[in-house]
């Protein structure tokens, strides 16, 4: 099954890929190659045996003993929540939506029942023909659907201040993070849609567009204030003297760079950027490529 193409503001651009590997060379001298995968460390585990044959024994009657209170239990459970559980027995079963907001809602007031078990597994299998698999398939698209949308606001509700190179240090560690996500779901959309709908669920995944979009805002917020920290510097530049007005350009001419990076990394995630994006990217290039500092 081919999942419908997400429509999106975003678009591939002519110029970004060029005014990267231009900059680049200006900037860091000899263009390099994509940096290498990091190598993850490895954990060494060691297990603890513990326990001699007189506590293990010790454990077996005291949960033998406990066992008969325990499936009292569970028998007073099917008996109090019988109505309630064939009820949801019948609305998970004729349950289908495509819209999110229902999915979600849905499944809050499922587990509003389901919580009150004392063991969920042994209280619904004394219920013929209850749907485990559908109830699992709600679960897991509830809980990816809020995980997702936590992201989006996240990234929606991300605070643009100075200083530029404390903000850069800031989004660069929630982009690195949410792309991971975003690139592993992705590996696996198609088959999670196809799992998800054939239990009469239609997954929203037009939402990794919008947080891709939400992400290129970012960017592009980041590049705003790089500007204006730009234009800053060079005020105070002409203001003070040459000596004095050297320092503060120097530094801002590197976060000029920086900033220029993260964007085009963005840019690369996303799949393009949109107007207001592709505008900031080339006045940042000029602003680099103009640079005492840069040129040859």
């Amino acid at each position: 099954m081919r999942l419908k193409k997400a429509t999106t503001r975003l678009k591939r651009s002519s110029h970004m890929g060029n005014l990267y590997r231009n900059l680049k060379g200006k900037v860091e001298g000899v263009p390099k190659r994509g940096p290498g995968a990091a190598n993850g460390g490895k954990k060494s585990g060691g297990g603890n045996s513990g326990g001699g044959k007189q506590q293990g024994m010790a454990d077996a009657l005291a949960e033998m003993t406990k066992r008969s209170a325990y499936f009292i239990q569970i028998e007073e459970d099917v008996q109090k929540y019988e109505k309630s559980i064939k009820e949801l027995r019948t609305s998970i079963s004729t349950f289908k939506t495509a819209d999110m907001s229902e999915l979600i809602k849905f499944n809050k007031h499922v587990e509003s029942i389901l919580e009150k078990l004392t063991d969920e597994t042994q209280v619904l299998a004394r219920f013929e023909g209850f749907p485990g698999k559908k109830l699992e398939a709600l679960r897991t698209a509830s809980a990816l659907y809020s995980k997702l949308e936590s992201m989006l606001n996240e990234l929606e509700n991300c605070k643009i201040e100075p200083p530029l190179g404390q903000l850069l240090e800031r989004v660069e560690r929630c982009f690195d993070r949410i792309k991971k996500e975003v690139d592993s779901l992705e590996r696996t959309k198609d088959e999670e849609a196809k799992k998800l709908k054939g239990h009469n669920i239609e997954f929203d995944f037009q939402i990794l567009v919008r947080i891709k979009e939400a992400m290129v805002d970012v960017s592009s917020n980041c590049m705003e204030l790089a500007l204006k920290e730009r234009r800053e510097a060079k005020l105070t530049a002409n203001e003070k003297s040459k000596t004095k007005g050297e320092a503060p350009k120097k530094v801002c001419s590197k976060m000029l760079w920086k900033a220029f990076q993260f964007a085009f990394r963005v840019y690369t995630f996303a799949g393009g950027h949109d107007d207001r994006a592709d505008k900031l990217t080339r006045e940042l290039a000029h602003e680099i490529e103009t640079d005492p500092e840069h040129q040859q």
